[in-house]
């Protein structure tokens, strides 16, 4: 239920974002979701592609240093509250969030997150155990096929 996901750090300069970009596109790989942030010195590229192990020896040929890190995505209520919901649970649990994202991906009245935990595992169960729907790898790609 865990999903792969890679990290680059780029020079916070015009013209560092798009050669990555580049690279895997050059490949034929479609990505998927996607988050930067910055400092005033470097961004962090996040990304989860469908291939990930193909894109992240695609990135360290070209030079990049990657960083795959598990992350999981939560389908949740697509409404106010929904995700304060889950923070909830996520707290009364004492499960630490690193960062989240949005997947740009809406299913009906459901949107997904992309959470990257200290403990992984464990907030799977946890959300598992409170009846949220943790989304699998499978089920993702199948989203956006």
């Amino acid at each position: 239920m865990k999903l792969q996901q890679l990290s680059l750090f780029l020079e916070n300069r015009p013209g560092r974002l798009g050669a990555p970009l580049e690279a895997i596109a050059a490949e034929g790989i479609n990505i998927l979701t996607l988050s930067l942030a910055d400092t005033a010195q470097f961004g962090i590229l996040r990304l989860i592609v469908r291939e990930w192990d193909k894109a992240k020896r695609v990135l360290e040929e070209a030079g990049w240093v990657v960083n795959l890190t598990e992350v999981v995505a939560v389908d949740l209520l697509d409404r106010p509250g929904g995700l304060a919901q889950a923070l909830k649970i996520l707290e009364g649990a004492n499960l630490n969030i690193e960062y989240m994202y949005a997947f740009s991906l809406r299913r009906g009245d459901k949107a997904i997150l992309i959470f990257r935990f200290e403990d992984p595992d464990r907030a799977i169960q946890v959300l598992l155990d409170k009846g949220l729907h943790v989304v699998d790898g499978d089920e993702l790609m199948s989203f956006v096929s």
